[in-house]
């Protein structure tokens, strides 16, 4: 893909094989990337004009994944990460591949083993997981394949990178990590932000951060004179840095990097840039970087999507930091450090690193650097090099049987790599695949090749084995609008016969027909819509084509020919869904609270991920004033562990009382409802909805009440896409009970009152289940006893004495 001039060439043209990560070598002649054409994942050599056949580097079996494949500065080895966790480099000329680590906690859920090569590819530096579950920077000597830790393990550290010149090594640290390094709820809005630092590698260099003076300096002593620039934070002007020249050029050779490891800790110094949420440091010219921050943003507002990020040039020399662009979702900076790609929204954009945006102009996509009439951008302009990219010139040629051939193969690679357990169950894996490969000629659809990976898979029985299609282009018809309501045919016309009333305070739950000013009640007609008369015998849903999230005209009224009607305007919805949920939600509420004379409280958990960690917040604290509670988790979609739930639910009375001189006395702690509990369950409730009543039962908080739970307690995500976009998930996870037990996958957690649902009750509008759990929290609240703590008399430690009463 050319930055300007040219058209994009695909040098592979394999249909039949995916290829991942390509990389440059630093001279840009060779692509270095990841094939799986012939079988197994290789490393895959070509020039970049794609003649010829490939040079191929065997890395190991079929059953690995492997990402970010990293020249060393001399183009003689390429460092890569793979699916186990561990970081490797090959050796260009002989094909020899070399085992640097490995993280003793697996890899993470990108797969990617961050590190960086020291200007004379003579050191690797990589963060990994240590004992005690932060991470560590460590530097790996190839002369001698030793590894030597060099940060503290007192702090979360992550991102490694090299200076341009040598002298430091940077990395972002956080000590307040604190518990956000596991699969709990615990973690949920717990901010971490984490700081840059650089670790002077010599002992006999100063600190980029001396103190800086403006005296003049003795002339004749060019060694003194190349000291002080150094000391004073000119990375540029000391003599030790020769830069090369750019990427167009011939790049010089660079000075040996030598590491001084006595005394390391004390030569790391905080830079000073803001501590904020940085995932990436990338070196750029030398004495600067680029930091990547994701935005914190609270849980009940994160969306589903991986955040973008917001790009930051630290310059050592000027010992500070600006910012570049917003809304980033991916980036990289040139070998020179000198240019900048970087992709906003759906368009990829090259242009120099140089200068921050405008301030006025956070959301550069509109007119990217580089492009005529847009903003001067990362140091460019409109006649700068690079530009936009035309990724939408990107051809590539498609056979869809030889696609699904190689599908096939890669969705039973997934299950090889990332599967829990290495016996699969008790599956004969590579039977298997050799028994349904017969189905293969047959498949006369994508969807078809779908329908086998369930057939397939299924015999893993496990559950969280998801088979999805790669995404369709969002179509071009808007969505029908909704009111938030229920009609019935009265007198000719549509009436209303409900009106949902979601949480108007709530932008993610408004209801339209109870805004302010609108006001429309049940019993009222609706008449016409946009001026159009609405009849019964017109299709409502035909007069509402077309107009969510658009502005409509509705003629309501009380009177079916017309007497008193309003004109009204309301912004129908794509969905009803999050509005029929609440009044489902706020009728239990409300059943709980008359069943049980005010008593309980009734909090439902939606799931254990975002939405659940809201809703349990707001129901749970707004309820404290309860003498017990039913806790309903039927139809949970999981999430997380739900740890933050069970630490609140568990709290069965207070260890402490705070008094004041005025105001009512309070127990310790305050987030809690002290009296018996209870926990609706059912078979619509499963991962992380299984967990929750598993450690219910667990820590003894209470009986659950209804029906077995799904059964699905193991974990997914982290996973290469097939070719197409689709996708097949392989549990990477299981959990297990101290006891030595899978004690939920595939089984589910039983009730201890089993309870149906029973139709007829609700047809009449009775729920058998939330019947029976208020009766049984209610017997439980009889059985204890109304003990209310007594304050003690105040103390008289003065009395008796010359000054006492």
């Amino acid at each position: 893909m050319p930055a300007k001039k040219g058209d994009a060439r695909d040098i592979t043209r394999t249909p039949g094989a995916t290829e991942r990560f390509p990389s440059w070598s630093p001279d840009g002649q060779t692509l270095a990337y990841f094939s799986d054409a012939g079988g197994a994942y290789h490393l895959e050599l070509r020039g970049q004009m794609g003649t010829g056949d490939p040079r191929t580097i065997k890395l190991g079996d079929d059953d690995t994944y492997y990402s970010r494949p990293v020249w060393s500065p001399d183009g003689k080895r390429i460092s890569y990460s793979n699916s186990r966790g561990e970081l490797w480099y090959a050796d260009v000329a002989s094909g020899r591949t070399t085992k640097v680590d490995t993280d003793p906690l697996g890899p993470g859920w990108d797969g990617v083993f961050p590190s960086s090569w020291s200007p004379d590819s003579r050191w690797l530096a990589y963060a990994r997981s240590i004992k005690n579950r932060l991470g560590a920077v460590f530097v790996y000597k190839l002369e001698g394949g030793k590894a030597t830790q060099v940060t503290d393990g007192l702090s979360d550290v992550r991102t490694p990178a090299f200076d341009a010149d040598g002298k430091y090594l940077y990395f972002v640290a956080s000590t307040d990590a604190g518990p956000a390094t596991d699969f709990s709820m615990t973690t949920y809005d717990h901010p971490i932000t984490r700081s840059l630092y650089a670790i002077v590698l010599r002992d006999d260099q100063p600190s980029p951060l001396a103190p800086e003076s403006d005296e003049e300096k003795a002339k004749g002593d060019s060694a003194a004179k190349s000291n002080a620039k150094a000391a004073a934070g000119d990375v540029k002007g000391a003599k030790a840095a020769k830069p090369g020249k750019d990427s167009l050029g011939v790049v010089a050779a660079p000075e040996p990097v030598r590491i001084d490891f006595g005394g390391i800790d004390q030569r790391t110094v905080a830079l000073p840039a803001d501590p904020k949420n940085y995932i990436a440091v990338v070196p750029a010219k030398t004495g600067t970087v680029v930091l990547a921050e994701q935005p914190l943003i609270p849980v009940d507002l994160q969306p589903d999507s991986t955040l973008p990020v917001t790009l930051h040039k630290f310059d050592l020399g000027q010992r500070k930091t600006e910012e570049l662009m917003r809304e980033v979702g991916d980036f990289d900076v040139s070998r020179d450090g000198g240019m900048l790609l970087y992709k906003q929204h759906d368009k990829w954009t090259i242009a120099p690193l140089g200068t921050p945006m405008p301030a006025n102009a956070p959301d550069s996509a509109a007119a990217p650097p580089g492009d005529p009439g847009g903003p001067a951008g990362p140091g460019g302009g409109a006649d700068a090099p690079g530009g936009v990219l035309k990724v939408e010139d990107i051809q590539v040629q498609s056979d869809p049987h030889t696609e699904w051939e190689e599908m096939y193969q890669e969705a039973f690679r997934l299950q090889r790599a990332y599967f829990y357990d290495p016996s699969y169950h008790g599956l004969d894996l590579a039977r298997a695949e050799r028994f349904y490969r017969r189905y293969l000629d047959g498949l006369g659809s994508r969807a078809d090749l779908d329908y086998l990976f369930e057939e397939v898979f299924g015999n893993l029985t496990v559950g969280h084995l998801f088979v999805r299609p790669p995404d369709e282009a969002p179509g071009k018809t808007p969505a029908n609008g909704l009111l938030g309501a229920d009609y019935a045919i009265a007198n000719g016309h549509w009436r209303f016969a409900r009106i949902y009333a979601g949480e108007n305070w709530n932008p993610l739950s408004v209801a339209p027909l109870t805004q302010p000013g609108v006001n429309v009640r049940a019993g009222e007609y609706l008449l016409a819509v946009d001026g159009r008369p609405l009849a019964a015998s017109d299709n409502i849903e035909q007069a509402l084509e077309g107009t969510a999230g658009k502005s409509v005209v509705l003629r309501v009224g009380p009177k079916p020919d017309g007497t008193g009607a309003r004109d009204l305007t309301v912004v129908p919805l794509p969905s009803e869904v999050m509005l029929r949920h609440l009044a489902w939600v706020d009728r239990n509420r409300r059943t709980v609270d008359s069943l049980s004379g005010g008593k309980l409280a009734y909090i439902y958990v939606p799931n254990t991920a975002n939405e659940g960690y809201t809703r349990f917040n707001r129901y749970f604290f707004a309820q404290q004033d309860k003498l017990g509670a039913v806790v309903d988790e039927r139809f949970n979609g999981g999430g997380n562990i739900a740890d933050y739930m069970i630490d609140y639910l568990r709290r069965d009375a207070p260890f402490n009382y705070v008094t004041s001189r005025y105001g009512e006395d309070q127990p310790i702690p305050a987030g809690a409802i002290y009296g018996p509990k209870a926990m609706l369950i059912n078979e619509y409730a499963g991962s992380g909805g299984d967990e929750l009543p598993w450690l219910f039962r667990r820590f003894k908080v209470g009986s659950l009440i209804g029906t077995r739970t799904w059964g699905g307690l193991v974990g997914i995500g982290g996973y290469p896409t097939l070719m197409d976009g689709g996708s097949v998930t392989a549990p990477r996870i299981a959990l297990w009970s101290p006891e030595g037990e899978y004690a939920v996958e595939n089984k589910g957690v039983a009730p201890d009152i089993e309870v149906d649902l029973e139709p007829a009750a609700w047809r009449a509008g009775r729920d058998s289940q939330l019947e029976r759990a208020v009766a049984v929290v209610m017997a439980e609240l009889a059985k204890r006893p109304s003990s209310v703590a007594k304050r003690p008399a105040f103390p008289t430690w003065a009395k008796g004495t010359e000054l006492g009463k």
